[in-house]
């Protein structure tokens, strides 16, 4: 098992409803070493062994997260990010297709996040994969979890050829498998609010946490990269998605240590 590098974004200039998630890294590491857990992973990577924490990045430009990513990269470990706001995703892939240029992403949300532009921002958090797969940096992109397709955004999917997983075709047949090194982008409205309550766009009939950790646990394939994104702190109860979040790194972070 390698070594995780762990980067904080502190960015939510592309929220476009509520903003707060700038504040969710701290938040999240702060749970993660309350003393309430350990830092096992499921898969039983030991992550007190495994995280060379980076810290946390106030970005004031949106393409220094770019920037910020290729020289974290340059050490040769894995990158976990703690986000932010989505739109975080686009800039941190344009850095991994440097050394990735096969690269699929599994994206777990409740909004396909396909926009054009959104509300006049084409690099709004309703935007990045809309900018990803313009700019060919991901050859596949599989989302499971969307709840929220309009029109305009199922036209995206097709012109894309995303390989969409709504909520009512869940549970999969068949485990996700990744002929190609995979990267993760977890947006924690993904889950359904009863497990998460504290993120910007709460939208019901998500996933459970139980669901997501399976989902995560049965893929196949080489994890490269991950995110986890739009937790909002001010909108939580008692630090309740907090902890989910703390408990989400931990099984994303296992799956990069592998």
């Amino acid at each position: 098992m390698g070594k995780v590098g762990v980067q904080g974004i502190c960015y939510d200039a592309g929220s476009s409803f509520l903003r707060g998630p700038a504040g969710a890294p701290g938040k999240i590491r702060e749970a993660l070493y309350s003393g309430s857990m350990n830092l096992f992973a499921e898969n039983g990577a030991d992550l007190s062994q495994r995280f060379d924490d980076l810290g946390d990045f106030q970005i004031q430009e949106y393409f220094e997260i770019q920037s910020l990513t290729q020289r974290h990269l340059e050490s040769g470990q894995k990158l976990m990010t703690l986000g932010g706001d989505h739109s975080i995703t686009f800039p941190i892939l344009r850095a991994l297709h440097m050394k990735y240029p096969k690269l699929d992403v599994l994206q777990i949300d409740a909004h396909p996040d396909l926009y054009q532009e959104y509300e006049g921002d084409p690099h709004s958090h309703a935007c990045p994969f809309a900018r990803i797969m313009e700019e060919g940096l991901a050859g596949r992109l599989v989302q499971v979890g969307i709840r929220t397709l309009n029109e305009h955004q199922r036209e995206q999917a097709e012109r894309f050829g995303v390989e969409m997983y709504p909520m009512q075709k869940l549970p999969l047949d068949q485990p996700l498998r990744f002929s190609n090194p995979v990267y993760i982008s977890l947006d924690m409205d993904a889950l359904d609010p009863a497990f998460a309550p504290g993120v910007s766009h709460r939208e019901p009939g998500g996933l459970s946490t139980r669901q997501v950790i399976s989902l995560l646990q049965n893929l196949e394939g080489e994890v490269v990269g991950a995110d986890l994104v739009e937790y909002n702190p001010i909108q939580d109860r008692d630090g309740v998605t907090a902890f989910v979040g703390a408990k989400l790194m931990k099984e994303l972070s296992g799956l990069l240590a592998r």
